[in-house]
């Protein structure tokens, strides 16, 4: 099943909806994956939104040796996922663009598997995790490296306005063991893993979060990029395809 968020074009600012997307229709629900309303849209007729709402974003980084390795940070592996945060007014919709800040001259890209929560969670244990997963999307975790070097908790690096695409739809029946994540910039691919090169799966990341933090209905999680990454330029298009999921699509502007 896939879950999209988005905003109707035709009817009116009747603000973020929900829907279950089927072909070209949506079939709109009470909420984020909330019951059937007896109403549909045309895919057509709306503009997709990030599938979130505006709550935390956890993220994982240096989950892929080959990325530890591309940063300088040598071959030991970490003990514990390291975390940092995005904050709610990075999330940007697929399809749509994000503007390169004029206070950076080393904008990057890292692709992603990113989760939303279903529920609240509190100390996960293994057996629950899934359940308390919605579905898994892609993202976009657009980095100012120049920044990340001097910023105290990478504020600017890694929460400016937009900086984290995400979408097109959350798939709520996903494996995300052993996928294929390919990362393409202007058509030219640039990363290209598999999940299960991740030093810490989705169950360890979530299990080891929620013990410090209560993630709740409509967080999203993101679990780290391969190697690969690199600077972006004004007019270049990014795409994240994981198989099994929707496409992503970006622009810098």
């Amino acid at each position: 099943m896939k879950l999209i968020r988005f905003e109707s074009l035709v009817l009116g600012n009747q603000g973020a909806r929900w829907g279950r997307l089927e072909g070209e229709r949506i079939h709109v629900t009470a909420g984020m994956g909330g019951e059937l309303s007896s109403e549909t849209v045309a895919l057509g007729s709306v503009r997709l939104l990030a599938p979130a709402t505006h709550g935390k974003i956890v993220c994982v980084g240096r989950n892929y040796l080959g990325h530890i390795r591309e940063m300088g940070h040598g071959e030991a592996l970490p003990r514990e996922p390291g975390l940092f945060l995005k904050g709610a007014n990075t999330l940007s919709p697929s399809g749509g663009s994000v503007a390169y800040p004029d206070w950076t001259d080393n904008l990057h890209f890292e692709g992603e598997l990113a989760l939303v929560i279903a529920q609240t969670a509190r100390n996960l244990s293994p057996v629950e995790v899934s359940a308390a997963v919605l579905g898994y999307t892609c993202a976009i975790d657009l980095s100012a490296r120049d920044k990340q070097q001097s910023d105290l908790q990478w504020f600017r690096a890694k929460s400016a306005d937009g900086f984290c695409p995400l979408g097109p739809s959350l798939v709520t029946q996903f494996d995300p063991t052993d996928v294929r994540l390919q990362t393409r910039v202007g058509g030219e691919t640039r990363q290209d893993a598999r999940t299960s090169s991740m030093i810490f799966d989705v169950t360890q990341i979530l299990t080891y979060v929620t013990r410090y933090v209560t993630l709740e209905r409509g967080d999203v999680v993101l679990t780290g990029t391969p190697s690969g990454v690199g600077p972006l330029q004004r007019g270049d298009r990014i795409e994240v395809e994981i198989d099994g999921l929707d496409i992503l699509s970006t622009t810098i502007v």
